[in-house]
């Protein structure tokens, strides 16, 4: 099953839970993304397709500036992952395709 579409995405942060809804449109081995929600607002994002497995990198200004990396499977209409954080480790993200 293709990752095109909308998704509700959960990051477990340090600072708490961080709810975010995500819109991914695949091309080949590529895809281009919309996060919306949060203090950072609505960003871009773009990243690489491997069969069922995303990942894309962005970059944050709150609560700190660092870059983030993303790495999910996508199994049917729900996707699991982690998010790297630099040198604070890495953070589970769980989504499910929005209705």
């Amino acid at each position: 099953m293709s990752a095109d579409g909308k998704w509700n995405i959960s990051v477990a942060a340090p600072t708490g839970p961080q709810q975010r809804q995500l819109t991914i449109t695949t091309s080949n081995n590529t895809f281009i993304g919309i996060v919306e929600g949060g203090p950072q607002g609505q960003q871009q994002v773009s990243g690489k397709v491997a069969g069922d497995k995303l990942s894309w990198t962005a970059e944050v200004t709150q609560p700190m500036p660092m870059t983030l990396q993303f790495d999910v499977t996508v199994t049917g209409d729900t996707m699991s992952g982690t998010v790297g954080l630099g040198p604070m480790g890495s953070v589970p993200l769980t989504g499910t395709r929005a209705a």
